[in-house]
């Protein structure tokens, strides 16, 4: 079994200086921790091997998947997100479902503020990425989703920014998250049906400049129908962008969208 305490292979456009910098955060990620969800011995604040193992293996095993949201389809043959309405976005890569463990870790990091988890969230984000992708285009911009005022008053904290902030440099990508503002809060999209998603998503973001072709990698959390990010990817492409890919760490089954 793979290490998770171990970093994914860097980018070779990576610099000195992250690379020092990630180097001392693989120091720190060596020190001996309690695995967040079992208790049981584990490395650097991060899951253990057999923890790690049961929150990715559903994204890993090979089941049928929607080859751009990546939700998984079980016994459908077209995926009920895209079939919809084509999204504006790529693709996207998820470290994992949000449903068991999955799920139990996302809300440790969101509603109880376990601002630790970012690290190696992220890290498992990023081996994610690598292992769908490779290395991603030399001009591609790493932007979070912003957060509402009511989100950040409630947590504290805008989940998708600390992801972003750690997944970039393991990436090696610039991290632009000024490229993104919301225009107002809009409605909670908990209890909206997945249509109303899409209608409360349009118009919730800008882009703040041209993008003059770039590919931008937007960073969330949970994905549930890919109405957040369809509305985003529609702005960054009317500023220029020429491709829109989503990193999220949790993909919400279709059985159980509830959360974002």
């Amino acid at each position: 079994m793979a290490d998770p305490s171990l970093p994914c292979e860097l980018p070779s456009r990576v610099g000195w200086k992250t690379r020092f910098r990630l180097f001392g955060a693989t120091l720190l990620e060596r020190l001996p921790s309690d695995c967040p969800l079992c208790r049981n011995g584990a490395r650097g604040g991060a899951l253990c091997g057999g923890c790690h193992h049961d929150v990715v293996h559903a994204m890993q095993s090979g089941v049928p998947r929607c080859a751009v949201c990546r939700l998984a389809l079980g016994p459908r043959d077209h995926c009920p997100d895209c079939t919809v309405r084509a999204p504006a976005f790529d693709a996207v890569a998820a470290a994992f479902d949000y449903a068991g463990l999955g799920e139990l870790l996302v809300r440790q990091f969101k509603a109880q503020r376990r601002f630790g988890h970012a690290r190696f969230l992220a890290r498992m984000l990023a081996d994610e990425t690598v292992a769908r992708w490779g290395v991603l285009p030399g001009n591609t911009i790493l932007v979070p989703v912003p957060a509402s005022r009511s989100s950040i008053v409630k947590r504290g904290f805008n989940p998708a920014a600390e992801l972003a902030r750690f997944l970039a440099p393991r990436l090696g990508l610039r991290h632009c998250p000024e490229l993104l503002v919301r225009r107002l809060d809009g409605k909670r999209q908990t209890h909206l049906q997945r249509r109303q998603r899409l209608d409360n998503a349009s118009g919730l973001y800008a882009c703040t400049r041209p993008l003059g072709g770039a590919c931008v990698a937007v960073v969330d959390d949970v994905m549930t129908t890919g109405s957040t990010l369809d509305g985003i990817a529609s702005q960054l492409k009317e500023a220029g962008a020429a491709q829109v890919v989503g990193l999220v760490l949790a993909r919400t089954p279709y059985r159980s969208q509830a959360d974002g």
